[in-house]
């Protein structure tokens, strides 16, 4: 969990107007100031700013985030091991099943995805690289949640609660519980639409030799092309089969 003492005020807004540019996509100053609740000057300050060290790009329809979040985003995921390591398995996972396959990890309590391949079959989703969403709404998120003592994932539940993101997502305690009981001890969690409509997902998580958890892999697809033996065997045989490639890998690298 991050550190909430000493909070440094202009540094906070810096970051809610980041956060608020990649809402938005692309807005004006008084757009972003009313969308934030700020003065108009404190945004405009902020955004010349984050514009004058490259951060920020604008045109005539308004400001977006740069680039240059890419280069750190990419520098950092360069230099874990993880990575590394994983991707590789998860282009051919993809490759394998012809669907979405990905490697996510967890990150001040949710849940973020870390690398993505799409096998020929795979459609659109809304998922891309650096996407936050709530570990509960992901079968990956929840391999990784069941790899936590319970202390911890009530402390996770406690900060991130369990929003409601179709009318299939899990949003009760309890229940959230019986399914992370069910994932100890078979080995692999399921998404059941809970976070797209229509979408499936099988996860598993990647431990380490001492433990911790290093993150999950997933795949997903289509609610018709997930179902039965596919769904209930295939497919959480191959998400197993790989995570366990991964973890071998990051032992002898």
């Amino acid at each position: 969990m991050p550190n909430q003492q000493a909070p440094i005020g202009s540094v906070q807004t810096t970051m809610r107007i980041i956060e608020a540019l990649r809402d938005l996509e692309c807005t004006g100053v008084s757009e972003l100031a009313e969308h934030l609740g700020l003065p108009t000057s404190t945004v405009f300050d902020h955004l010349r700013t984050l514009e004058n060290e490259g951060f920020v790009t604008s045109d005539d329809d308004g400001y977006q985030v740069g680039a240059r979040f890419l280069e750190i985003g990419g520098y950092a995921r360069k230099q874990d091991p993880l990575y590394a390591v994983a991707e590789p398995e998860i282009q051919k996972v993809a490759h394998q099943t012809g669907e979405h396959a990905n490697l996510v990890i967890e990150e001040f309590g949710k849940a973020v995805f870390y690398a993505k391949a799409e096998g020929e079959d795979a459609f659109q989703l809304d998922t891309h690289v650096g996407k936050h969403v709530h570990l509960s709404t992901t079968s990956a998120g929840k391999a990784i949640l069941a790899e936590y003592p319970d202390e911890k994932i009530h402390a996770i539940l406690d900060e991130h609660g369990l929003p409601e993101v179709t009318e299939h997502t899990v949003t009760d305690r309890d229940q959230l519980f019986e399914e992370i009981e069910e994932c100890r001890e078979r080995g692999y969690a399921i998404d059941d639409e809970e976070r797209i409509p229509g979408v499936r997902c099988v996860g598993a998580a990647i431990t380490g030799d001492d433990g911790r958890v290093l993150g999950a892999v997933s795949v997903s697809g289509p609610k018709s092309g997930m179902q039965d033996e596919r769904f209930h065997q295939e497919i959480p045989d191959l998400v197993l089969r790989t995570a366990n490639v991964i973890e071998v890998n990051m032992k002898y690298r």
